[in-house]
């Protein structure tokens, strides 16, 4: 068994993703697995060595380790390979579109009353005219070009899940300078590390169809890799948790004097029927089980977990 935590350093750390990191933390060291910390950095744009260090000094405080760090930075050559080995089998498409035309193009879809998915009219071109549009100068994105079936998965919070990939646009895989997404190293990785279980938020839920069908492309047996998502935190009033998403990061909660220990037990207790109690942790491994959190979203309330810190705070020693 080998899971993944895989953030982008283009910020710190918030609850949400404490969250998620804790999760793969429990089920791992409860299934005696092996656990990735793998930083997803190929953003030059966004990414920032001061916030990988961050990363790994945050996940530190609430308690956590790893077994094994990766930087997607240190993979380009894999990915490049990846990229060949999908243009030779047809799966992988360049496109000259610009985004001026394909915002045309989903206007007009939509006032005819259809869905704005891509047409695929880059797969019309020949080779000829490829060549001649190259050559005054366009340079081609690359789509993946996605199997007109439906993928399914029961996963483990969620139940069973289907995703029609026939409705998807088929996606980015490689942006014109060359630089992948996300979608396309995320898979690569895990099917090159081996990674067995998926465990990560509900946003995710198309993403997985279409990464399955990529790990299926790229020579994986998608029967292997088993998906747990976990249904998006809100505020306390049930509003998305993103608008306070600042002032929830694992910094300001430190600063703010909230002991690492409140933060696991609460996020530990979240969509659960159990009541949340301070916990480091090693000390929440008895009661984990993914089998246990709710489908609905479980809402974050600041002053529930002040009070697990005020819990926490009076049993300890006064030194």
């Amino acid at each position: 068994m080998k899971l993944r935590f895989a953030p982008s350093p283009t910020g710190h750390l918030h609850v949400g993703n404490a969250r998620i990191a804790l999760a793969n933390w429990l089920f791992a060291r409860k299934s005696g697995g092996h656990l990735l910390l793998r930083l997803d950095d190929t953003d030059t744009q966004r990414s920032r060595q001061d916030y990988a260090e961050a990363i790994e000094e945050d996940l530190r405080w609430l308690g956590l380790d790893w077994d094994e760090l990766v930087r997607q930075s240190d993979r380009l050559e894999r990915y490049a390979a990846a990229a060949e080995a999908l243009k030779a089998s047809g799966r992988l498409y360049p496109c000259l579109e610009s985004e001026e035309e394909l915002a045309y193009k989903r206007e007009q879809q939509r006032r005819a009353g259809r869905p704005p998915l891509y047409d695929r009219a880059a797969l019309k071109m020949t080779p000829d005219q490829l060549s001649r549009a190259m050559a005054n100068g366009k340079v081609p994105y690359w789509r993946f070009k996605l199997s007109n079936t439906t993928v399914e998965w029961q996963d483990h919070v969620l139940g069973r899940r289907a995703v029609k990939l026939s409705a998807i646009s088929d996606p980015v895989l490689v942006r014109a300078d060359g630089s992948p997404l996300y979608t396309f190293t995320s898979v690569v990785d895990d099917l090159d590390m081996g990674i067995t279980h998926v465990i990560r938020g509900e946003d995710h839920v198309t993403n997985t169809g279409i990464q399955l069908d990529l790990f299926a492309a790229l020579g994986g047996d998608a029967r292997k890799l088993a998906f747990a998502h976990l249904p998006l935190l809100t505020d306390a009033d049930g509003g998305p948790l993103s608008k306070r998403i600042g002032s929830l990061s694992l910094r300001q909660l430190r600063r703010d004097g909230i002991e690492a220990a409140s933060i696991t037990g609460y996020l530990a207790g979240l969509g659960t029927s159990h009541d949340p109690a301070p916990g480091a942790p090693r000390d929440l491994l008895p009661g984990f089980d993914l089998g246990a959190v709710s489908h609905s979203s479980p809402r974050f309330d600041p002053r529930q977990m002040m009070g697990l810190n005020r819990k926490l705070l009076h049993a300890l020693p006064f030194a």
